[in-house]
Parts: C-alpha cells; structure tokens; sequence
C-alpha cells in the first residue's frame, strides 16, 4: 500500500538554490536514461522549464543583489537607518 506515486509532469516551483540543485540532479539522472516513459519525460519537461524560470529571474536581479558586492563586514537593518531621538 505505501507505494511511490509516479510524477504527472506538475511541479512546485523553483524558488531557492537548493531547490534548484535538487531539480538539477533530478534532470541529470532523467536525461541519462534511454528508455523514459511519457510520464517521466512529462516530468523532465516540467523541471527544465522550472529551470529556465529560476536562471531568468536570477538573471533579472543584475548587479543590484547584494551577493556581487565584497564587502564582508555586517549589513545593516531597517533600523538602523531610524533615529531615536527623543
């Protein structure tokens, strides 16, 4: 009774890097077998578009995120920018 349920070509959507390294291996053992069923190539259809949506909207970020920067000393925070001055 406790079986796996094969995947329909719906997935959750990609919103970190660890789910996009999750799918990405996903992808590779997918794309390595010859003999896909329909389901499984639904699958693989569904996690490549997945994909492409994360690289382009990680794309979209540019020069504005706050990874390209080097600075390594501590961020600052909403409140600090406020002055309590009373």
């Amino acid at each position: 009774m406790n079986k796996r349920r094969r995947a329909n070509g719906v997935i959750r959507p990609i919103k970190t890097k660890r789910d996009y390294e999750g799918a990405s291996s996903i992808v590779k053992r997918l794309s390595g077998q010859a003999d896909r069923d329909s389901k499984a190539e639904l699958r693989l259809q569904a996690l490549l578009k997945e994909l492409d949506k994360f690289d382009g909207e990680v794309d979209d970020l540019g020069a504005d995120s706050a990874e390209d920067y080097e600075y390594s000393g501590p961020r600052r925070r909403w409140s600090d920018d406020s002055s309590n001055d009373g």
